[in-house]
């Protein structure tokens, strides 16, 4: 049997989640990186394999991030001082 602190570690450090772990910076920056309008909206649900998922609240913000996509991921990749995200998809639902 292997004791479950060795397992955790190695899910840490073994590379076999599909995020890493101080990709969770991304909610710590969100709301500087969007501005108060956006962030009022719009607030990242998870992230996997550099994939982005952003729950908006209605399907007219949905449209107007479409447009805005490239500049939040180059704004949160600049302000997080890597490539942390390289595709953001939107969807309506609560946030």
């Amino acid at each position: 049997m292997t004791p479950i602190g060795d397992i955790i570690a190695n899910l840490f450090t073994g590379g076999t989640l599909p995020f890493n772990p101080d990709d969770v910076d991304i909610w710590k920056v969100w709301d500087e990186v969007v501005g108060p309008t956006i962030s009022d909206s719009a607030r990242p649900s998870q992230i996997k394999k550099k994939r982005l998922m952003v729950t908006v609240s209605d399907p007219i913000w949905l449209q107007e991030l479409k447009f805005l996509e490239s500049t939040i991921r180059e704004k949160l990749n600049r302000k997080l001082g890597r490539e942390v995200v390289d595709k953001i998809e939107f969807r309506v639902g609560p946030r």
